[in-house]
């Protein structure tokens, strides 16, 4: 890690370096399936689900940058190449073979899902370590990616 005046112990800047490193991966990957089903959304509803997925491709970038920068901020490194998600990214992979616009909510809404758990996950131990700065940005991105699920979930419960 590197030095800082952060009055965090080093040891609490220590945990907290591992704890935020694992979410920018997984925001990162999170944020490369919301393009994914950006780019290829196909059918009579087109429209909706292109801009609605962008728009939460728009806050998963947001988040990214919030859990990247507080690591920084804490004397850690952030790790944001492809690389370096495609070995820290604990989402499912996002399937490539899909069109329409319910498939790509049912894809997405799983993905937002499991995000959400690790980031709440994620506050807790914050709060253990003793950062609620840290929990609090996590509370933050908890939020967005609950309103992000609820919006894309939207579009596959008129149909149950």
């Amino acid at each position: 890690m590197l030095k800082t005046h952060n009055d965090l112990a080093e040891n609490t800047r220590g945990a907290m370096n591992n704890l935020l490193q694992a979410r920018p991966a997984d925001a990162i990957d999170l944020s490369t399936q919301t393009k994914q089903a950006h780019w290829n959304v196909k059918g009579p509803h087109f429209k909706g689900p292109h801009e609605l997925f962008n728009e939460v491709h728009e806050h998963v970038d947001a988040a990214v940058d919030l859990i990247a920068e507080r690591l920084v901020a804490m004397g850690g490194i952030a790790e944001g190449t492809a690389r370096a998600v495609v070995s820290r990214s604990t989402l499912a992979e996002y399937p490539l073979d899909i069109l329409a616009g319910t498939e790509h909510c049912a894809a997405l809404g799983k993905a937002l899902a499991s995000f959400g758990k690790a980031v709440r996950v994620a506050i807790d131990e914050a709060g253990d370590a003793g950062d609620q700065d840290t929990a609090d940005l996590f509370t933050e991105v908890s939020r967005q990616a609950d309103k992000n699920l609820w919006m894309v979930e939207a579009h596959l419960q008129a149909e149950s």
